[in-house]
């Protein structure tokens, strides 16, 4: 049978990147993982009504720099910034290094799949239908300007004997195609009846190399400019046959 490998690791390097970037000796490599493991389960712990998208983690110089991504910023920053202050204490003990957090707020919700997915967990807690909750993030995604959108919902569903898996698609998810910018999130509901697994993939588009970007934007610049040129040969071209008609008449 086939599997799915997971959507951002295949692509790291080609249409996703590293959401830890640092460089580390033999010796130090295990102590700065379990550092930045640290440090996420932390901030996702503390910032659960944040609606935390992804924590990327830098190391420049003997110090870092956290990033995190939420759709409510004001939540994570707090009355004039003193929740963020302790946030930045916390992170630093925890890395042993003095530490900046940068807050980036994500602005269209409904195209993060991260946020969809605890979204729907969020309702199948308050024991809403799974089927509901799947069709309303399939239309606000594919509303905002999503190409496609698949959601996986696995578990007891509506508290059924036998756990079963159902998913909701529209629009196209190619998931094959490695320059295919595909958004994954995962999250678990945990509900009387036991904890149902959801996963959501959104396909935004295709990324392209630099000079496939940057020639991309050049003739988007200038459309209009190549329509009027084609117009005008066609033009010439129909004029210049109707001569020859009247000339062979």
């Amino acid at each position: 049978m086939g599997h799915k490998v997971h959507p951002t690791g295949i692509r790291l390097g080609i249409a996703k990147d590293w959401n830890s970037k640092w460089y580390a000796n033999k010796g130090e490599y295990a102590q700065y993982l379990a550092a930045d493991l640290r440090v996420r389960e932390m901030l996702r712990k503390k910032l659960a009504q944040a609606g935390i998208s992804k924590i990327q983690i830098e190391r420049p110089a003997k110090t870092a720099r956290v990033t995190i991504h939420t759709a409510r910023p004001g939540v994570v920053i707090g009355k004039k910034g003193e929740d963020i202050e302790k946030l930045r204490k916390e992170v630093s003990k925890l890395m042993g290094v003095p530490a900046h957090i940068n807050v980036s707020e994500v602005r269209k919700p409904e195209l993060d799949a991260q946020l969809v997915a605890e979204s729907i967990a969020q309702q199948l807690e308050r024991r809403i239908m799974f089927r509901r909750a799947m069709k309303r993030s399939v239309g606000n995604a594919m509303r905002l300007g999503a190409l496609g959108i698949k959601i996986n919902v696995s578990g007891r569903l509506n508290g059924a004997e036998i756990a079963r898996s159902e998913w909701a698609r529209e629009g196209r998810v190619p998931l094959h195609t490695l320059r295919a910018d595909i958004d994954y999130g995962f999250a678990e509901a945990k509900t009387t009846y036991g904890i149902i697994g959801i996963k959501v993939w959104i396909y935004k588009g295709e990324i392209f190399d630099l000079a496939a970007a940057s020639a991309e934007s050049k003739d988007d610049q200038s459309p209009s400019r190549r329509e009027g040129g084609e117009g005008r040969r066609e033009s010439r071209r129909e004029g210049g046959e109707g001569r020859r008609e009247r000339t062979a008449k």
